[in-house]
């Protein structure tokens, strides 16, 4: 293409669309077209869907249509999970161009020849057993910390999760390049990186192409904390039963990776577990939260819980209530469940009426609120170290603790993506805590 293109994005869903991308971007970027914002006027318009993201289908035609308003002539290409699940729903949206599945989102340029709109959407995407070969991806330059994906698919069966459908077995990127893709990001002057994957607990399987583990997760631990110009390593989600002692402590002894830990939990109840198919009970939960607060009692710990699973009676969703109530942990990302095609839980009796889904959701979401209050509270007169994000936020500028504490001072364009040590003064009326700079 002579002229250069321009191309915008839309991420829906976790850290690894983003990171994702990110790298898809800069593929763009080599083929000659201009990144620009989603709100802004684009030849083409890329968006990265989630298989998560509660009501999937309607958001997307809600993104498409918000493009076609900038541009009723661009380009509009699907990527990302939803794609790879429902390819033809979103090839008969109405304008949306091309359609791409777990394996080809890669290599979306090699799809595009004259951004001629297409009268129906065209679809490629391989059968998911075929998506069993890694691609290396990284975030930099779209916030002030980096994502960097180690590890893709999952080979465990939670029976309400569509995730193996969408993006296959689990498989990892190697060693070498996981420290490589780490000492660029360094050198690009960012100071944080987020480790992401769907199961990174179980980095090193499908390393060089086979299902044995030629590393494991606390090697790759060790490896990255050696890494120079990194200031902090962040672990962003692993399952309990990988949480090992031996990464707990390691963390409590680095100097890069923080204190802070999100564990999926999904249910406080042993049955509800069993039928989740999870792969531990709730005492290990339990075990993993006690070690990690032994060692680190300022660390924060969030968790993932699911209300209004199948068999999900008000004595059970009470019990998970009250163990979280009761547990030492910081704050919650709450999923309300909902029915996915090819999952055996679609097919489990005992359905929660949707109005009590969204009943048990709110208190649990009220819960989180006072739980990261609390633990704010707990951190009050610590004297901490903050990254500064970039934003002017109404006179304000805002970052993240090494504890994920979230904080705010007064507006100083000298303080985006820099390290500041502070002390945490009061928690404002938006629930930030203010902090005054002793550095």
């Amino acid at each position: 293409m002579n002229s250069q293109k321009k191309v915008a994005f839309y991420t829906l869903g976790c850290k690894l669309n983003f990171s994702e991308t990110s790298t898809i971007a800069r593929n763009f970027e080599n083929e000659n077209f201009e990144r620009i914002a989603f709100n802004e006027k684009a030849d083409v318009y890329v968006i990265n869907t989630c298989s998560v993201t509660e009501n999937a289908d309607k958001r997307f035609k809600t993104i498409v249509k918000n493009a076609l308003k900038q541009n009723n002539d661009a380009f509009v290409i699907a990527i990302g999970c939803y794609a790879q699940l429902k390819p033809e729903a979103l090839a008969n949206v109405n304008g949306v161009d091309l359609v791409l599945g777990a394996t080809e989102k890669f290599k979306v340029t090699s799809y595009i020849n004259d951004l001629t709109k297409n009268k129906v959407g065209e679809v490629h995407s391989c059968d998911i057993i075929e998506a069993n070969s890694y691609e290396s991806s990284f975030s930099f330059g779209d916030r002030t910390r980096a994502f960097l994906k180690v590890q893709d698919g999952c080979d465990y069966k939670c029976t309400y999760c569509t995730i193996p459908l969408a993006r296959g077995i689990s498989r990892s990127d190697t060693l070498e390049n996981v420290i490589k893709n780490a000492t660029e990001i360094s050198k690009k002057g960012i100071k944080e990186i987020v480790l992401t994957g769907v199961n990174i607990g179980d980095y090193g399987k499908g390393e060089f192409g086979n299902k044995k583990h030629k590393h494991t997760f606390y090697e790759l631990v060790q490896n990255l904390d050696e890494v120079e110009g990194i200031h902090r390593i962040r672990i962003s989600s692993i399952e309990p039963n990988l949480l090992k002692d031996e990464i707990i402590t390691f963390v409590a002894n680095s100097t890069s990776f923080v204190p802070h830990f999100h564990i999926p939990l999904q249910s406080g109840s042993n049955a509800l577990l069993k039928k989740m198919k999870r792969r531990y009970q709730r005492e290990t939960y339990t075990n993993r939260v006690k070690a990690i607060k032994k060692q680190m009692p300022n660390a924060c710990i969030g968790v993932d819980v699911i209300v209004g699973f199948p068999g999900e009676t008000d004595a059970l969703f009470l019990e998970t209530y009250n163990y979280l109530n009761e547990m030492n942990i910081s704050y919650l990302h709450v999923f309300t469940y909902s029915e996915r095609p090819n999952t055996e839980a679609i097919a489990m009796d005992e359905i929660v009426p949707i109005h009590v889904r969204k009943k048990r959701s709110k208190m649990l979401r009220g819960l989180s609120v006072k739980k990261r209050r609390a633990f704010y509270e707990t951190q009050i007169n610590n004297e901490l170290t903050v990254l500064f994000e970039q934003e002017n936020k109404e006179g304000y500028i805002q970052g993240f603790t090494e504890n994920y504490v979230k904080v705010k001072t007064y507006w100083n364009p000298e303080l985006a993506n820099t390290l500041h040590k502070v002390k945490l003064i009061e928690i404002d009326n938006d629930g930030l805590v203010l902090v005054s700079i002793i550095d």
